[in-house]
């Protein structure tokens, strides 16, 4: 895509796995998957990973999981949050506080690993009668150097209060974080970079059906440095008028001017939106830590190899709960469990 003078697009690339994140964010991936029905058990006959947009013929991946249901099993993060925006399907978390939860079908969950903590993501297949659709964004946000050991801390924002800014035509922005058009995302995690709102972080899912636009107006922080970056995910997309080179596209967009996406194919588009204010500071990282230098690295594995950051309290590292529990989560505070659900809209 060539810049024209109106044009808020600074480069732009093809779509990698992962998705190329500039700071303050560090790593983004996009899951969609199309799993078949359930056994009794909420698993299925698959074997074999892969990555994102090379699903094979099959049409979904088992990603790490080895008894049937696809996921994560229970795995070690210190010293950034994840951000996980589901739009299908279901996600069951437990970790090593305690916490645990089944959420899904557009709620997000933000989780501060801090100083350290294991959790397991598995995607429990519901449905025996019909198939298990997936599909989700899983975002790490950087934390200041300051921050990088701090508690852990997890939030759950329910679908039902996730808001949409309005485009033209049936086009809509959900908030999952900051603020975009008067509406304000879900509160983040107190720590994070994001509870500090000059630092301007924006998560947001565009949606465009055939025929629509969304005009995504600048961002509110006017000093200082400021990131965002634009994924053409799904659809055939314009952005300013000018047809992306790629059918999916990474683009790095000027924060200051104002970018209108158009959908002119003839299936639903979708675009994820990342911005924020950048940290600023070394990033070094050694698979599920991110810290600031090698030395913290090499701590961070001698910390977990001693503490295991608080143990696994779950017989297995593939929990998943009953099919028929609904979404829910329990947060772990000083001992005391407090359970939260959906909201009764």
């Amino acid at each position: 895509m060539s810049r024209a003078s109106a044009s808020s697009v600074l480069r732009a690339g093809p779509l990698s796995f992962p998705f190329q994140t500039p700071d303050p964010f560090i790593f983004c991936v996009f899951h969609q998957d199309l799993y078949p029905p359930g056994d009794l058990k909420m698993c299925a006959p698959i074997k074999g990973t892969g990555n994102d947009f090379d699903i094979g013929k099959k049409g979904y991946r088992m990603y790490h999981g080895e008894n049937g249901i696809p996921g994560f099993p229970g795995h070690p993060h210190r010293g950034f949050e994840t951000i996980t925006v589901t739009l299908n399907g279901y996600v069951d978390h437990t970790d090593s506080m305690g916490a645990s939860g089944r959420y899904g079908d557009g709620d997000c969950q933000w989780m501060t690993a801090g100083r350290g903590i294991q959790h397991g993501e598995m995607f429990p297949l519901i449905y025996a009668d019909k198939p298990n659709p997936l599909k989700l964004y899983q975002i790490w946000l950087n934390l200041p150097g300051c921050r990088k050991m701090c508690e852990p801390e997890f939030c759950m924002a329910w679908s039902e209060t996730i808001q949409a800014a309005p485009g033209q035509g049936g086009a809509k922005a959900l908030v999952y974080a900051g603020s975009l058009l008067g509406v304000k995302g879900p509160a983040p995690p107190k720590n994070s970079w994001a509870a500090d709102p000059h630092n301007d972080v924006g998560v947001f899912v565009i949606s465009l059906p055939f025929g629509s636009s969304f005009s995504l107006p600048p961002c509110t922080r006017t000093r200082g440095p400021m990131n965002r970056s634009a994924y053409l995910v799904l659809g055939k997309i314009t952005v300013d008028g000018e047809s992306a080179s790629v059918s999916r596209a990474s683009l790095q967009l000027d924060p200051t001017l104002p970018t209108l996406f158009s959908n002119a194919g003839d299936e639903a588009g979708e675009v994820l939106i990342l911005q924020g204010a950048p940290i600023d500071e070394p990033v070094v990282s050694s698979g599920p830590f991110v810290m600031n230098s090698q030395a913290e690295i090499t701590q961070a594995f001698s910390d977990y190899r001693k503490t295991r950051f608080g143990g696994w309290p779950w017989p297995s590292s593939e929990i998943v709960f009953p099919r028929e529990q609904g979404r829910f989560a329990v947060v772990t505070t000083d001992g005391v469990k407090t359970t939260f659900s959906p909201p009764i809209m």
